[in-house]
C-alpha cells in the first residue's frame, strides 16, 4: 500500500519473518526498513529518503499511525510490526539456524553491550562484529571493509533515520550480507 508516496508492505509479524527467511536464502543484499509516521513526514521533505524507502526489499509497518492510516485508506493492516520485536524474532530464528549478525551504530560501547545482552538472552546467537556509530567519513571505508571481510548474514544499522537508510542504500550494491536493516534505537534498548 502507499501512504503519502511511501510503500508499506502489507505484512504481519509472521509474514515479515517469512520474508526475512527468504532473504537469508538469497544471493543478494535485501534491505528492510521500518517506516513509522515520522519516516512518512520526513520522506515528504526529503525525496532521496522517499526513493530509498520505496526501493527497499521490505517496509514493515512500524507504528500505530501507519496502521491508523491504512484503515483510513480502506486497506487495513492486520497489525503493527514493531521493528524491535521483529529483530528479536529474527534473533530467535537466527540462533538455531546459523545466522550471523553485525551491530553497527549507537554510542561508543552500546553495540558491544547489546551484543553481550543478546547473546545471553539467545544462547547460540552469532554476533560476529560490532562498531559504534560515531565514526568519521575517513573511518567509514575501514568500517565497511571490516563488515565485508566478516560477511555477516544480517547487518543491523542503528544510526537514526534517515542516516541509517542512506548508509544502507549507499553500500547495498557492495554488501555481502543477505539482509541490511535500519534499526534506529534498538541497540540502546538491547543494551
Amino acid at each position: 500500500m502507499d501512504i503519502l508516496g511511501v510503500r508499506i508492505d502489507e505484512v504481519d509479524m509472521d509474514a515479515a519473518l517469512d520474508k526475512a527467511k527468504e532473504f537469508l536464502a538469497s544471493n543478494k543484499c535485501n534491505t528492510i526498513f521500518t517506516p513509522n509516521p515520522e519516516f512518512i513526514i520526513n520522506a515528504e521533505k526529503d525525496k532521496e529518503f522517499k526513493k530509498i524507502l520505496n526501493s527497499s526489499s521490505l517496509n514493515i509497518p512500524d507504528g500505530n499511525g501507519i496502521v491508523w492510516a491504512s484503515k483510513q485508506l480502506k486497506k487495513p493492516l492486520n497489525e503493527r510490526v514493531a521493528g524491535y520485536d521483529f529483530i528479536h524474532k529474527l534473533f530467535d530464528y537466527g540462533k538455531d539456524n546459523n545466522v550471523s549478525f553485525y551491530f553497527l551504530g549507537a554510542r561508543p560501547g552500546v553495540a558491544e553491550k547489546a551484543k553481550d545482552e543478546m547473546v545471553k538472552k539467545y544462547p547460540g546467537l552469532n554476533v560476529i562484529g560490532t562498531c559504534d556509530g560515531y565514526f568519521s567519513r575517513d573511518d567509514e571505508q575501514k568500517i565497511w571493509d571490516d563488515i565485508c571481510e566478516l560477511k555477516p548474514d544480517v547487518l543491523l544499522v542503528a544510526l537514526g533515520s534517515p542516516k541509517q537508510e542512506k548508509f544502507i542504500d549507499k553500500y547495498k550494491g557492495k554488501l555481502i550480507s543477505k539482509i541490511a536493516i535500519g534499526v534506529g534505537g534498538c541497540l540502546d534498548v538491547m543494551a
